[in-house]
């Protein structure tokens, strides 16, 4: 089960939060419960033990962090209580007494009582044990005893009494500490009991996983190295290995003796920089996270990843594939070389964000547009390894946000953030046209201005000028791919010039989607996510004739050592782009590292055409992703978790 936030619909209706219950196997929602009953969102969640999990316990994140226990499948609240205006991180059905819940958060342990539909509350007493900040984690011993773990690093073991009421002792029945441990040093994040018995703990600020044995003594210990953040979460695999998730979108396996091996990881900031490579398998993402990460898109792997010095918001392959200039948040812009990530060159345009970095087809000429109001022109020798500044664009009067080359180098088409498409002739000292109708006729190089005779079909209506954060035109023209605001991706046919244009829509991103690329080949399409630090790989699928009831299955075979990746083929649209004769994306879906891949079947399996979707799914709606984060499935799409890197971001741990 997942606990989803609150957010808002495109038209600004309220998205309830909610608690999901899901099939493991086919990732299909087998219940959707909560809707209005939780309040912000669900912070923890718990199914019960002792009656095999008819139960669900639930912790909202309203002021009073509202605790629920729930029978799931019958959708029926059974008991509701106020916990504590304190935040609470976890909470927890006892495994054998099944009348015992316990809750934990900062400062506090509660011991609930839990008989029909109500709840009784004991406080757990630290006594002379010095009382945590937090206390994080939960786990049981086999005794029945209570084990938590906080952010002192401290392990305390809580026994209940069971002789009657003596001076010093405390009533009958009460959780009451029985022992004290030192454990990490920093916070003890995670406690994963095994099945043999054994405990593995995880800590914060020593990196370490420690395995202890039945009498708490250590037993193994073995520290994740720095370059993979902290421990988050640990949880047991198969035969003596064991998975981490860390504090910079990691997941690793290893075990105690070989150490570890990458499965996922990912950007650890939002996301906006894309570029695919001009002749190659390869992508490139930057983020906020400073880190540049170059992936290649066919073995889902990331070839390598550095880290500037600020942020990357921006970045352009040079069309000789040799290297790739990168522009970040304060005017600087760099050349790494594409192979061996070395810094070729640094220039700076301006103090402010640079937002687009463009070749000219020749590779002769790059254009970078700032937030600055200005387009610089630099002359590119030496296969993009020497610069020297050519010229200026002066003219908008916002920031820059997307621009394009004609294909013989002497034209720019730009827009800005106030709406503005302007042109511009190069050659005559990268002059404003004031004359539009000159470049009417003009066959882009690229089309990724979001504004443009072209492209103004894209746009629905009562849009308001920031939707769509960006286009891109395949290379063969005839599909262009948007990312929106609303957490989908849409393609269309190209050219799309004209009003409600009809469109494939497509779900897989959990905020709104700041960029898009195809690949060299057309083969696929890549995008990026926001605040879900993701990015997506997409397989175009060009179907001649399929009725709306067909079902394709193929097998997208990866390296990957885990699962077998089996992809469905959604239905089409009711609505056909022509051109494409239903050409329908699949969602291959992943979490960048090493190849690991996993099917993510959804809630529903229809890809709708834009007018279709507009009602979205009873129960979640359609998100506006300029909210926070939240779980946005209403349409299946295929998803095949790109391990190397498709889903270049894990949700962060």
């Amino acid at each position: 089960a997942t606990g989803q936030i609150a957010g808002v619909d495109k038209d600004g209706r309220p998205l309830h939060p909610h608690v999901r219950v899901w099939d493991s196997v086919s990732l299909s929602t087998l219940q959707v419960i909560g809707l209005g009953t939780f309040e912000r969102g669900v912070g923890c969640l718990h199914f019960s033990k002792a009656d095999s999990g008819t139960h669900l316990a639930v912790i909202d994140d309203s002021n009073e962090h509202m605790l629920t226990v729930w029978d799931w499948q019958k959708k029926s609240r059974v008991a509701e209580i106020k916990t504590t205006n304190e935040v609470v991180l976890a909470v927890e059905f006892h495994p054998t007494d099944a009348n015992t819940i316990i809750t934990c958060g900062k400062s506090h342990i509660f011991f609930w009582t839990w008989n029909g539909n109500s709840l009784a509350r004991k406080q757990g007493i630290f006594g002379k044990y010095e009382k945590p900040k937090f206390v994080q984690c939960l786990a049981f011993l086999g005794n029945g005893d209570v084990l938590t773990g906080d952010s002192g690093g401290i392990m305390l073991i809580w026994s209940k009494t069971t002789v009657e009421s003596t001076p010093g002792k405390g009533p009958k029945g009460v959780y009451q500490i029985s022992r004290q441990i030192k454990a990490h040093d920093g916070s003890v994040f995670t406690l994963c009991q095994m099945r043999n018995g054994m405990l593995l703990t995880g800590g914060g600020k020593d990196r370490k996983i420690i395995m202890w044995d039945h009498n708490l003594n250590p037993e193994r210990e073995i520290e994740v190295p720095d370059q993979y953040g902290t421990i988050r979460a640990v949880a047991e695999g198969k035969a003596d290995q064991f998975l981490i998730g860390t504090s910079r979108n990691f997941i690793l396996r290893g075990t105690f003796n070989d150490g570890f091996q990458v499965e996922v990881q990912g950007h650890t900031d939002e996301l906006w920089g894309l570029a695919t490579h001009p002749f190659k398998d390869l992508l490139l993402t930057c983020a906020q996270d400073r880190q540049v990460c170059l992936w290649n898109s066919v073995d889902h792997t990331l070839e390598w990843t550095k880290v500037l010095d600020e942020p990357g918001h921006c970045a352009d392959f040079h069309p000789s594939g040799v290297v790739v200039a990168i522009g970040t948040h304060s005017g600087r812009w760099f050349v790494l070389d594409a192979e061996t990530r070395d810094l070729v060159s640094i220039h700076t345009d301006g103090n402010e964000q640079l937002s687009v970095m463009r070749y000219s087809v020749d590779g002769t000429l790059l254009a970078v547009g700032s937030h600055d109001n200005f387009i610089y022109i630099y002359t590119v020798l030496e296969n993009g390894r020497k610069y020297s500044r050519y010229g200026k664009c002066t003219g908008h009067s916002s920031y820059i946000t997307h621009l394009d080359w004609s294909p013989d180098n002497q034209h720019i088409m730009s827009n800005s953030g106030d709406y503005e498409i302007l042109y511009w002739h190069i050659p005559s000292g990268c002059k404003l046209i004031r004359n539009r109708s000159d470049c009417k006729d003009i066959d882009w190089a690229t089309y990724t201005c979001v504004l443009g005779f072209q492209v103004f079909g894209v746009w629905p209506e009562g849009s308001d000028g920031t939707d769509i954060n960006a286009v891109v035109r395949s290379h063969n023209r005839k599909v262009i791919a948007v990312a929106d605001d609303f957490c989908k991706v849409h393609l269309f046919q190209y050219p799309c010039s004209k009003p409600k244009a009809p469109s494939h829509k497509f779900s897989a991103h959990s905020s709104h989607v700041t960029n898009v690329s195809f690949t060299h080949s057309d083969s696929h399409l890549i995008s990026t996510g926001g605040k879900d630090m993701s990015i997506i790989q997409w397989k175009l699928v060009e179907k001649a004739s399929v009725s709306q009831n067909d079902n394709a299955v193929e097998t997208n075979p990866t390296k990957a050592p885990i699962l077998a990746s089996e992809d469905l083929e959604y239905q089409s649209p009711p609505m056909p782009l022509p051109q494409l004769h239903n050409e329908v994306a699949h969602h291959e879906n992943g979490t960048l590292g090493s190849s690991v891949s996993i099917e993510n079947n959804l809630e529903e399996t229809g890809v709708t055409s834009e007018e279709q979707s507009e009602e979205g799914s009873p129960d979640l709606g359609e998100l506006n992703c300029k909210e926070p984060l939240q779980e946005s499935n209403e349409e299946q799409n295929e998803l095949t978790a790109l391990t190397g890197d498709e889903q270049m971001g894990s949700p962060q741990s």
